[in-house]
């Protein structure tokens, strides 16, 4: 007698159900029997022997209904196979089957928005992909998987159309052919219950918003799933950190207009009241150190409840203890409410856990660097305490270090062991090596080119060595130089230098003056680390300068600079100085200082010494907004009787010192030609308040500020001012100059820019002055 059931290619679960069904009804179809041998017929991919598995009888055995049965289930249920069939001759039992077909490849066709290859991957993880059996179910959870890609990214308009193609030994071809549609913008954002704090307050939380001036660069009116739960997170932790511990939040309701353009999203709240602290406590194994731990404590008596604040102090009394070895702490803070009055009691239980030690340092991923560029800069060690802020200091050594994508420090318990652990320190390298070539702009130099090569880690050594060529309308510079971070183990770092420049008049309105300043030298310097964020630098460099191009437009005080020293001279400069770098950020800091004490002493032909002095520091107003104060002073002097050299000078105005006056302008004119001429003493101080840029308050790179100037350079030692010629005599050149403005500052795709619109406060006759003042650089 013959088994035999056809069904719906989509629906495996109903051949085995009828199967079950129907096989009962033929009861008298066969009697059991004792099976002579098994055949199976129709199989191409799939191995005998799989089929032979999934039956529940074997050659010798005895074979009934109910077997046949369970045996139809099973090879349905394999998934493998669209149809079964089992008969029945002469004692041999005989399954035949018909093989699902397979996936012999999966591709994409407009796909514009993802990776296809990580797609890919992501679709090989719900079991659909090259290799994997065919199954219509499989294909549209495949299909919905890829539209929820879209949906997370905003793309409510998306198609996906699969298509399939049928291929030789029984394979398909999967294409999806793919229209990503208009990215869905947020039109608008609606909160429902709050009381206490406005809407718009609640807004400003969100790194998400309504569409804007702004939106097209900051993008944050693109719907995105992820950055929606982030934004209902911060506006929990808003009410968390006021002390509304009752606080909680429905999920969000997320609707589209009907041409799926437009995006609403409404957020319901429920605010609670506030609860003030009735008590803090420490409670648990406190080692003794109930007096180190209790300053910790950043939440008082008698305050609002402040989850950040609560946060801060687990997150200190945990890296305290870890800093004694207790790497495993843990403190879990506890509030116990009570409603009737809005106050709590706040416990942190403290669990110290096992003191333990380092066991190995293991390094990994550096396929070019040196390990011991990177054990260097680790100050936990080997057989010593855990100490998690030596572990964390290392972390952001080894990342300073510039070589590396990602690093990523670790612990790891020691089997067997409960008292070491294992510091893992596991780094993604990045190219060092940069060719570049850059455009810039200045309103005081013009057009700046720049050129240049470098390796920060020669040989996976650790040690730079870098060419850079600068050119623009009054500069041209030269310099190779090398850098070997670690000359001594003690971290002493070594650079040695070759320079050349070149330099040529700035320009005054009525300037005329004609004359070129070729430096070529050579150097070596010195740093020495005092701490982590200190360091001493030294240093000598040998210096040869030519004064050219003289003739009768040469500046008076350039001529007479040539006829005390000659045209060519060799000094030998010997500098020393201290620096201190606390800032946050290098390039948009808000918080932190930056102090430099340099001096130069020039022996030889120049005699002379020139001290300098920068302070810079950035106090945050709130979470927005910063305010900059710089302060920049240099003293020049010669010794030996004979002038300050003017190829020496230095400079103010513009960008950099006092806005709103010409760049280089500060300071005495030539009697001849009325060119500037710096001076040897320049004092410049500046207040700056940075504002978040409209529809731009999350990007720290893009910025608008206020700011008032001023500054001064003089010659030192001397009353007298050169004001330029008498035809054309400047009234001041020499004294104050204020100024206040407005500006912006990008770190923009096309280089860091800076605008700024300033005001000359105390103009004199005869100064120059220029209130829009730009600088921009690009590299291609």
């Amino acid at each position: 007698m013959s088994f035999s059931r056809k069904f719906p290619f989509a629906k495996r679960a109903m051949p085995v159900l009828l199967a079950a069904m129907l096989l009962p009804s033929l009861a008298s179809a066969f009697s059991p029997f004792v099976v002579r041998d098994i055949q199976v017929n129709g199989i191409q991919r799939v191995d005998a022997g799989t089929v032979f598995s999934y039956l529940p009888v074997k050659v010798g055995e005895q074979f009934t209904e109910a077997q046949a049965s369970e045996a139809i289930q099973r090879l349905y249920a394999t998934g493998f196979f669209s149809d079964v069939k089992i008969d029945t001759v002469n004692n041999v039992l005989v399954v035949s089957v018909k093989e699902r077909p397979t996936i012999a490849s999966v591709t994409f066709n407009g796909m514009h928005e993802f990776d296809p290859k990580a797609i890919t991957k992501s679709l090989g993880q719900v079991g659909f992909g090259q290799g994997r059996v065919f199954d219509r179910s499989m294909l549209e959870r495949a299909e919905f998987e890829l539209k929820q890609q879209y949906l997370s990214k905003g793309k409510y308009g998306v198609e996906i159309n699969p298509i399939i193609t049928p291929l030789p030994r029984n394979r398909v071809g999967v294409s999806f052919d793919v229209f990503e549609g208009d990215l869905a913008k947020i039109k608008q954002i609606n909160i429902v219950g709050n009381e206490t704090f406005s809407e718009g307050t609640l807004l400003d939380e969100m790194e998400l918003t309504d569409s804007g001036m702004m939106t097209w660069y900051t993008g944050t009116d693109k719907y995105s799933r992820e950055k929606l739960e982030g934004d209902i997170e911060r506006v929990r932790s808003f009410y968390l950190d006021r002390g509304y511990l009752e606080y909680s939040a429905e999920p969000p309701q997320v609707t589209i207009s009907p041409d799926r353009q437009d995006i609403f999203v409404t957020l319901t709240i429920h605010e609670g009241e506030p609860y003030t602290l009735r008590s803090v406590k420490l409670a648990g194994d406190l080692l003794g150190l109930d007096a180190n731990i209790q300053p910790l404590l950043q939440v008082k008596e008698g305050e609002k409840f402040s989850a950040t604040k609560t946060n801060a102090t687990v997150k200190a009394i945990t890296e305290y203890l870890g800093s004694l070895g207790y790497a495993f702490a843990n403190v879990n803070p506890n509030p116990v409410l009570d409603r009737e009055s809005h106050e709590a009691d706040l416990t942190f239980y403290v669990d110290p856990g096992r003191r333990v030690y380092v066991r190995r340092i293991q390094i990994g991923g550096n396929t070019r660097t040196r390990d011991e560029v990177i054990r260097r800069e680790m100050r936990q060690q080997e057989a010593a305490w855990y100490d998690s802020s030596n572990i964390k200091s290392s972390r952001d050594r080894v990342d300073r270090l510039g070589y590396f994508n990602d690093v990523n420090v670790r612990t790891t318990p020691v089997a067997g062991s409960p008292d070491q652990v294992d510091v893992n320190v596991d780094v993604k390298e990045k190219p060092t090596g940069l060719i570049n070539l850059g455009v810039g702009y200045g309103s005081t130099d013009k057009v700046i080119l720049s050129a240049g090569v470098s390796q920060d880690n020669i040989f996976g050594s650790g040690n730079t060595l870098s060419l850079q060529v600068n050119t623009s309308k009054t500069n041209r510079a030269a310099i190779l130089s090398h850098t070997d971070p670690y000359w001594t183990r003690d971290g002493i770092s070594k650079t040695t230098s070759l320079y050349y420049r070149r330099t040529t008049p700035y320009d005054s309105d009525n300037a005329y003056g004609d004359y070129e300043v070729t430096a070529i030298g050579g150097g070596l310097n010195f740093g020495v680390p005092i701490s982590e964020y200190d360091r001493i630098f030294t240093g000598v460099s040998f210096e040869h300068n030519k004064l050219g191009r003289l003739n009768e437009n040469t500046p008076l005080a350039y001529e007479e600079y040539k006829n005390e020293y000659g045209e060519g001279t060799n000094s030998l400069i010997f500098n020393l100085g201290w620096s201190k770098d606390t800032r946050d950020s290098a390039l948009a800091p808000t918080r932190g200082s930056y102090t430099r004490l340099s001096g130069d002493l020039s022996t030889g032909d120049l005699r002379y010494y020139m001290l300098s002095a920068q302070q810079q520091y950035y106090l945050p107003l709130g979470k927005a907004y910063t305010l900059a104060f710089n302060g920049l002073a240099d003293w020049g002097k010669s010794y030996g009787g004979k002038s300050y050299p003017v190829i020496k000078n230095i400079y103010g105005g513009g960008i950099g010192s006092v806005r709103g006056y010409e760049g280089a302008s500060l300071g005495g004119r030539d009697e001849r030609t009325n060119d500037y001429l710096g001076g040897s003493r320049r004092v410049v101080g500046s207040i700056q308040l940075y504002l978040p840029f409209p529809g731009a308050t999350r990007d720290r790179t893009l910025r608008w500020f206020l700011f008032t100037d001023a500054g001064q350079v003089t010659t030192t030692g001397s009353s007298e001012c050169a004001r330029g010629p008498s035809n054309n005599r400047a009234e001041d050149p020499c004294g104050w100059k204020y100024s206040a403005g407005v500006g912006l500052s990008w770190q923009s795709p096309l280089g860091p820019l800076q605008l700024s619109y300033g005001r000359a406060l105390n103009a004199k006759p005869g100064d120059d002055k220029q209130a829009f003042q730009f600088q921009i650089g690009t590299g291609f």
